[in-house]
């Protein structure tokens, strides 16, 4: 099988890459040359390819300036239809594509399943309603397309776990807010599973949640990860500080979504990590000994 993916040297790609190497398989990357060049030399790249894997996106939690916010839009729907419109383009279609969006589809109010119709209305929720639009396009060109609406991932060697164990096994964790905000996540292993499913699986096609099935609340992830490291969270992180600090995209940190998957165990999906507690353990485990001292001079400690 032949794969090419962009945002390969991502948290997700990296751990993608390096399961496809398992399985004996080697992911070409695309990267900003490719996609910022010639249409046509994009597409005879991708002619032939056996999947499409599209990771692209700039980092959300940051300062949203109407530059930045322009940046995170065009990393994500730009970059998607440069790659649709090219394997449009292609002698020999991908047969799969498989792309990204966000749990960000919708509100923070109610409990949602794909059988629900996205409907948050913000940044994010347009953001990802053109993000999806794009992608489906590819299914014109007879593409089989795949659609992984991300929760947050959890993992000891990147995203949000990067920079919380540290403060956190410095006994300086809390909860956002009144931590009543919804957590919907996913471990990086049963992420990485449900790809490999979506490339072996011809019947997969659509929107699907990466969710595990039990999602909490931010108060019960900060008690929950507290006792996988053995310490208080005793410091409330307040919202206002939040908002000075990344301006709207304090957003993403002081609401959330409480969102679950239908469509994966209905494609014979079985989550590894289904509840918080196990997928801390599984995390914490690779940080036994502590921060390193690198790690306690960034904090500023």
């Amino acid at each position: 099988m032949k794969i090419l993916m962009t945002g390969g040297t991502g948290f997700v790609g990296r751990h993608l890459e390096k399961a496809l190497r398992r399985k004996g398989i080697i992911a070409g990357h695309i990267g900003r040359s490719d996609l910022s060049g010639d249409e046509d030399s994009l597409a005879e790249r991708l002619s032939g390819v056996d999947a499409v894997i599209n990771l692209a996106g700039a980092p959300i939690n940051r300062r949203w300036t109407p530059a930045y916010k322009q940046e995170i839009v065009s990393s994500r729907v730009e970059t998607t239809r440069r790659l649709v419109q090219a394997m449009a383009k292609t002698d020999v279609p991908p047969s799969v594509f498989i792309s990204t969006s966000a749990i960000g589809a919708f509100d923070h109010r109610g409990r949602y399943s794909e059988s629900d119709a996205p409907n948050a209305t913000d940044f994010l929720g347009q953001l990802c309603e053109n993000w999806e639009a794009t992608a489906r396009e590819a299914e014109a060109s007879g593409i089989r397309t795949v659609i992984f609406r991300f929760a947050l991932v959890l993992g000891h060697d990147g995203g949000m776990m990067k920079q919380l164990l540290t403060p956190f096994r410095l006994g300086l964790g809390g909860p956002v807010g009144n931590g009543a905000q919804h957590f919907s996540w996913i471990h990086i292993n049963d992420l990485i599973s449900a790809h490999l499913l979506a490339l072996e699986n011809p019947q997969m096609s659509g929107v699907y949640h990466l969710c595990a099935p039990n999602p909490v609340t931010n108060l019960d992830f900060t008690k929950a990860l507290g006792a996988a490291l053995h310490r208080p969270t005793p410091f409330r992180v307040p919202e206002l500080l939040l908002k000075l600090a990344y301006g709207e995209g304090a957003e993403v940190m002081t609401s959330g979504q409480q969102v679950v998957s239908e469509r994966l165990p209905e494609s014979g999906f079985s989550f590894r990590y289904p509840k918080l507690d196990s997928a801390l353990d599984e995390i914490v485990s690779h940080t036994k000994n502590g921060p390193r001292v690198s790690e306690l001079a960034n904090t500023g400690s």
